[in-house]
């Protein structure tokens, strides 16, 4: 097994195929073709499934990915250090699904750490691809929340992927409404109140199943329903039209301004945030000073 190998693997699933790849790497198909080849004869192991209508990983492609990912990375870093004689870069990513509370403790751990080099990354990004990160080992950490109608489906999911929920704090449904709403006074509203409104959600791409629904009662209908997919476009939304989302209740001044409020929704519902880990995956120094400020904000 080669390191090149190795990066000609992680290539070909960032292209989506083989020919693309190819290009990317300035060698001929043929000869990528071959080395992927030999490198599933010497692993004993089947890393794509192929088809007329292209490639796929499979369930050992996925986790031979994983630890892939990590042997290069690892590689780069020493690269870096020794090899070219570059100072030490800090890295650090996470995962999240649009919670202003996670970009705010992202950002505290740049304001309170003087760091000089390096790369961090922060992912706003679907349900699905919050579990995948953190799997595939592209995020230390990802955040995201259960409730009594997605628990056991992600449970699963968690389980079947090593990875490792830990809770941050449970809280009940609210409404993100504009503070000119016509129910922005109320010290409560109602799903009825809320149906002449519309209802903002997040979307969710080829896997928009309810479980994977960032808010909570996905299953609900909605005579006037708007998917985005990104909080800044939600947010507009909210004050332009009018429009409401379920979510967490927790919002940031700072980071969303004054013009949306929290109302609490009347259901007997509550939702429980936390954030996944991989099992075989170390916790960075950044990675822990992140939870800390996690913690702190919520």
């Amino acid at each position: 097994m080669r390191i090149q190998q190795l990066k000609y693997i992680i290539k070909i699933v960032e292209t989506g195929s083989m020919n693309e790849a190819s290009k990317h790497l300035f060698v001929t198909q043929p000869s990528l073709s071959n080395a992927v080849r030999e490198l599933e004869e010497e692993m004993n192991i089947k890393i794509f499934m192929r088809s007329t209508r292209g490639i796929t990983l499979t369930s050992d492609g996925a986790e031979f990915l994983s630890y892939a990912r990590q042997i290069v990375e690892q590689t780069e870093l020493l690269e870096e250090r020794y090899k070219f004689n570059r100072e030490k870069k800090e890295l650090f990513a996470v995962s999240a699904q649009h919670y202003a509370f996670v970009v705010e403790s992202f950002a505290s751990i740049l304001r309170e750490n003087d760091m000089r080099n390096y790369e961090l990354i922060l992912r706003e990004t679907r349900t699905h691809e919050v579990i995948d990160d953190v799997r595939d080992f592209r995020s230390e950490i990802g955040v995201l929340y259960l409730n009594d109608f997605n628990r056991d489906v992600l449970t699963k999911l968690f389980l079947d992927n090593q990875l490792e929920f830990t809770p941050l704090f449970t809280t009940t449904p609210h409404v993100f409404i504009s503070k000119q709403h016509p129910l922005a006074a109320e010290k409560s509203v109602t799903l009825e109140q809320m149906a002449v409104f519309p209802y903002l959600s997040y979307e969710q791409g080829e896997r928009n199943s309810f479980y994977f629904s960032e808010e909570i009662l996905s299953t609900a209908r909605h005579d006037k329903s708007i998917v985005v997919s990104d909080r800044a476009t939600l947010f507009n939304l909210l004050i332009g039209l009018d429009g409401y989302t379920i979510s967490t209740g927790i919002l940031n001044s700072d980071l969303n301004g004054d013009d949306i409020v929290s109302v609490p929704l009347a259901v007997d519902e509550t939702i429980e945030i936390g954030y996944i880990r991989h099992k075989k995956a170390m916790l960075s120094e950044l990675g822990k000073r992140f939870l800390k400020e996690l913690e702190a904000q919520v």
